[in-house]
């Protein structure tokens, strides 16, 4: 290491933090968030980080808005306790889906998010399949923008197979993102035409483009909350033939009642990372999850050296 380094993590997500420490071989920085009766936060950084290179690690898990509050309350602390540069790590960006007006007195919150982050006192913002690539130019300090796909692939590629599949874009909006992972896999591309009228996070498809009878179909996603939209998909697949159904996400938010249905789905495989905590009783037995750590893990110890992480978030 170039200078000296720390990780702390916050309460959404310990585990992955832990695993981030153990294959950048340090151990987790030591603190403690206290919930006081009108709850209220207080955060306690219990190891000096005097001119440290310091990492936050917090997702976007359930209760979303207090995770976030501790963070910056976490990122404050840090900065007043004289720390020589402080990055947020973030998994799953919070909001990440509110990043542009569509309609009329709203608050686009991924770019209130970005604010927060900066003025609390993040040098540095380091996160994984953003919903829109373009929320990273929402902040006026740098970010590093991972991606899982080469993780996600090489899964496919070593253990899965690829035998007579073909890769299914969800929705138009995605097509370009699912076309990478297709040229990467070396597999043909459809497309479906999804809709959402509404907030109910419910979707209607109405066509499909490409050819996937009798195929195996990989659905490619950034991310899986209610699982109203990936079981629209399945259905419109299944009336078209294909031989067997899976999909793949980054983020398994998995609410309300999603893993129930992705439970009792035609789903034959549902591959997911661990950028958000899934608790035992949401682990289906279909389901594969795939850690993230060694991703984060090179790209901190890559950003703490001062080297070049471009190579982690490449295209796949």
């Amino acid at each position: 290491m170039k200078k000296d380094l720390k990780i702390f993590t916050g309460s959404s997500n310990p585990e992955l933090a832990k695993k981030i420490c153990a294959h950048a071989g340090i151990k987790l920085g030591k603190c403690e968030t206290v919930k006081f009766s009108n709850e209220n936060l207080k955060v306690r950084i219990l190891e000096s980080v005097r001119g440290k290179d310091v990492y936050v690690v917090q997702s976007s898990c359930p209760p979303v808005n207090e995770n976030i509050m501790e963070l910056l309350i976490m990122i404050d602390a840090i900065k007043h306790a004289k720390a020589d540069s402080i990055t947020a790590v973030l998994p799953y960006y919070p909001y990440a889906r509110s990043d542009k007006k569509d309609e009329p007195r709203i608050s686009i919150t991924a770019r209130l998010v970005a604010d927060l982050l900066e003025t609390s006192g993040a040098d540095r913002v380091m996160t994984m399949n953003l919903h829109s690539p373009q929320i990273a130019g929402f902040f006026r300090i740098p970010v590093d923008h991972l991606l899982a796909g080469k993780l996600i692939c090489k899964y496919y590629k070593e253990k899965a197979g690829i035998e007579n599949c073909v890769v299914v874009a969800p929705d138009a909006g995605s097509a370009k993102r699912a076309g990478i992972y297709a040229i990467s896999l070396g597999l043909p591309l459809a497309i479906l035409d999804k809709r959402r009228n509404d907030d109910s996070e419910n979707a209607k498809v109405h066509h499909v483009i490409g050819d996937v009878k009798g195929k195996r179909a990989l659905i490619f996603d950034d991310e899986i909350a209610t699982g109203g939209s990936i079981l629209e998909v399945v259905k419109a697949l299944e009336s078209l033939g294909v031989k067997e159904i899976e999909a793949c996400c980054v983020h398994a938010v998995l609410s309300g009642k999603a893993v129930e249905r992705l439970g009792n789905s035609s789903l034959s495989r549902l591959v997911v990372t661990d950028t958000v905590t899934i608790p035992p009783e949401k682990r289906i037995r279909k389901m594969v999850v795939l850690s993230v750590a060694p991703l984060f893990a090179k790209a901190i110890a890559f950003s703490n050296r001062g080297s070049s992480i471009s190579g982690l978030f490449g295209k796949i």
